[in-house]
């Protein structure tokens, strides 16, 4: 069983502490007080909203929480701004949000790590259900197994074939461990027989493309989003897409169901959460905001040209999802015999 190093939100952070209002003349002077904090709240945010991206610049989630933040900062008329935190497979990125102050200024883009990473380390640096306040869902995008036109082959098959001949010789590029596209390549090297093909892991999705890109790698399994734009230009050569159907402007890419391996469906999320300690008031207009953002036609026109599908769900649909692929992940991790030690 996973243990958490986080000792809960209660613990941590520091509570707002109220004043009692006592006596008519308390009540006289409290009355502008209020009136001053809640204008303060309509105006919100005063102070810049930084979203904390748990990855590189230059993948799925850097791209999305991007869109969005920009998407934001014109609803909200504040300013918003992306930071990424990359490293220790998003534990560093998403820790840091776990320790920060509720305060209204930081939030977490969340992928699908938030779920795996219980189950494939041994401690944890957050704890999924009471570290966070969970603001809302935001999209997912199917994974994609890319190679480069060069290397001759045209479908999964081919390519499984090639690379028993002489597994040493080959290698797949995946973002952080822990993160879909990572899980997958291992369930594909175990079932197969290619332990010998080198799984060569990056701080993030980007950098994960540009090992294909630079021939660096023979394969690539990665988020969609980054690699889309070279799937239509042709300069990469999608083998396999891992969701449940074909992404709708690429029809010639199969799913790896349809190419012959039953059950791999494998999906990225993402999604903002809030420290716990954040006033739910404000986690409810973040929520309020984004959700009206994404009912945008233009918004989901966007998404989806750049290989997202929008899935908005509220915070409350979205711990849902994190209650049903925690024990998921666990069963796929513990199958195919992956464990990272802390």
């Amino acid at each position: 069983m996973t243990s958490f190093n986080g000792s809960g939100a209660g613990s941590r952070r520091r509570g707002v502490s109220r004043r009692a209002l006592l006596g008519g003349a308390a009540l006289g002077l409290a009355a502008p007080m209020i009136l001053r904090s809640s204008s303060a709240f309509a105006a919100y945010p005063d102070r810049p909203l930084r979203i904390v991206v748990a990855n590189s610049p230059g993948g799925p989630s850097d791209i999305i929480a991007r869109i969005v933040a920009a998407a934001l900062q014109e609803a909200m008329g504040g300013t918003v701004f992306v930071e990424n935190k990359g490293g220790g497979g998003s534990n560093i990125g998403m820790g840091y949000v776990a320790r920060a102050e509720g305060d209204g200024t930081t939030i977490l883009l969340a992928t699908s790590a938030f779920v795996v990473n219980p189950s494939l380390y041994d401690t944890l640096p957050y704890d999924p259900f009471k570290d966070f306040s969970a603001i809302c869902e935001l999209a997912t995008s199917p994974n994609v197994f890319a190679v480069k036109p060069e290397l001759g082959v045209s479908t999964m098959r081919e390519f499984v074939a090639l690379a028993k001949k002489s597994p040493d010789k080959f290698n797949v590029s995946t973002p952080p461990v822990g993160t879909t596209p990572q899980l997958e390549a291992e369930v594909l090297k175990s079932r197969e027989g290619l332990s010998g093909m080198a799984s060569i892991v990056f701080a993030g999705g980007g950098e994960a493309l540009q090992a294909l890109l630079g021939g660096t790698v023979q394969l690539s399994s990665g988020v969609l989003a980054p690699a889309h734009p070279y799937l239509k230009a042709g300069t990469l050569k999608g083998l396999a897409v891992t969701g449940e159907r074909r992404w709708h402007d690429l029809p010639d890419i199969p799913t790896m169901v349809e190419a012959g391996w039953p059950d791999f469906v494998f999906e990225t999320y993402t999604a903002l959460l809030a420290p716990a300690a954040t006033s739910p008031d404000f986690v409810r207009r973040l929520e309020q905001e984004t959700l009206a953002i994404l009912a945008k036609p233009e918004m989901r026109e966007k998404l989806t040209r750049t290989g997202f599908e929008v899935q908005a769900r509220t915070g409350k649909q979205h711990m849902e999802r994190v209650a049903r692929e925690m024990p998921m992940f666990r069963d796929v991790i513990s199958k195919a015999g992956i464990k990272v030690k802390s």
